[in-house]
């Protein structure tokens, strides 16, 4: 008889206890989708989850994210996308309870192109010259202020200059024409293409580049 009120506080606890757990709201991703991405351009957006027990661990359950993004454990996307385009991942979120419980949730991240460079004639040999041309395109609202610059790396290592251009890129401009070409010495090159775009308002800069995919060779003469 001496032990039953001590079984009935010890019930009343459980039953408090289990009734406070069973109200505690389930865990949940509070993002409905990732914020759009711009290729070149500093990117940080946290993500936040509700419910479970706090702290909370984050990661990528399944898929990648785009080349240059990063997730912390803390549920910072962060860097500076490389390439524009589409990847569809798993994002997977796990509490601090006992035992932790975990969700997870399919986004679609989409990487822009504000700034494009392509070839619009791959580089080629003529005789002892490496000549060709790039073009340029800024899909974005804001005006560029751009560099482009083509270099020849021989086999050593040393490069030269075969193009240099500077301007303001508008808004809007598509296919910018950018001829480049010298001449050099005989031996292997390979062709870097280097679009640098600066956006004083957002105070960013975007990058590009383009490289041969093997050396052009410039035999030697007569």
């Amino acid at each position: 008889m001496g032990v039953t009120p001590i079984l009935r506080l010890g019930a009343i606890l459980i039953c408090c206890f289990g009734m406070a757990a069973a109200q505690a709201p389930p865990l949940a991703i509070s993002e409905g989708s990732l914020p759009p991405l711009e290729a070149g351009v500093e990117f940080h957006t946290l993500l936040h989850a509700s419910g479970g027990v706090p702290p909370y661990v984050w990661s990528v359950a399944s898929g990648d994210l785009p080349e240059g993004i990063t997730l912390a454990p803390e549920g910072l996307l962060s860097g500076r996308p490389t390439k524009p385009g589409t990847v569809t991942l798993t994002i997977k979120v796990e509490d601090s309870g006992h035992p932790a419980h975990t969700i997870s949730k399919e986004f679609t991240a989409v990487v822009s192109a504000p700034l494009l460079l392509e070839w619009l004639q791959a580089p080629r040999v003529h005789d002892n010259r490496i000549d060709g041309s790039v073009q340029v395109s800024n899909s974005s609202k804001e005006t560029f202020d751009l560099t482009v610059v083509i270099v020849a790396v021989a086999e050593n290592g040393r490069a030269t200059a075969i193009g240099y251009e500077r301007f303001a890129l508008k808004a809007g401009a598509n296919n910018v024409e950018i001829s480049f070409g010298n001449t050099l010495p005989h031996g292997g090159y390979v062709i870097h293409a280097d679009a640098i775009a600066e956006i004083p308002a957002r105070n960013a800069i975007l990058r590009q580049r383009l490289q041969t995919p093997e050396p052009l060779q410039i035999a030697p003469g007569p």
